[in-house]
């Protein structure tokens, strides 16, 4: 087992990490390492530590749900995990990656509005809106598109920045389905039998 490619916020996050070799041959397990994971999100004070405990001769990391509740909703989490050897304190790379913190559902009280569209998808709605306002003859022609706002896009531009959402917004939902474990959508198996 590996770090998870998505966790979700306010959930123990539990996995397990292989003991390895180093580029010498020599066994790097938990008897001779420490492995420690650091997440980074692009926002001032957003990181995250977590220290592995012993599992068989490799490593489990927890992060806990108090600290995971903390991570906002980004799939801009980037983490590293760094090795350091009990005797001698070298330290090498074990891993590293992006992965997506998915918002909580769980509330108390009345709930809050959710929109768990990512950004690209709620771009490529509200250009898609513009667009049905500009051919139903809507006067206005300011939108607003995520953080953006555009005065007198003209049809083709509008039209052109729709493609390019489209396909980042497949992209995205490909790589949730192979995350998930359902395989490439793309391929395509075909069986050949006797006869």
């Amino acid at each position: 087992m590996a770090i998870p490619p998505s966790i979700t916020a306010g959930v123990d996050v539990v996995w397990t990490d292989a003991a390895t070799t180093d580029i010498f041959g020599n066994a790097v397990t938990s008897a001779t390492h420490n492995l420690t994971y650091y997440f980074r999100l692009n926002m001032l004070g957003k990181g995250v530590t977590v220290t592995g405990v012993t599992y068989s001769d490799g490593w489990q990391i927890t992060i806990p749900a108090a600290t995971s509740a903390g991570m906002s909703a980004s799939t801009g989490w980037y983490f590293q995990a760094l090795l350091t050897a009990i005797s001698g304190g070298a330290v090498s790379e074990y891993s590293r990656g992006q992965i997506e913190v998915q918002a909580s559902l769980a509330y108390a009280g009345s709930p809050a509005p959710f929109d768990g569209r990512t950004q690209a998808q709620k771009d490529l709605d509200a250009v898609q809106s513009a667009i049905r306002s500009l051919m139903t003859g809507g006067a206005t022609q300011e939108y607003r598109i995520g953080n953006r706002s555009l005065k007198r896009y003209d049809l083709t531009d509008l039209l052109a920045l729709e493609s390019q959402l489209k396909a980042t917004v497949v992209r995205e939902n490909k790589a949730k389905i192979i995350a998930s474990g359902l395989g490439d959508p793309n391929n395509l198996f075909i069986r050949f039998g006797n006869g």
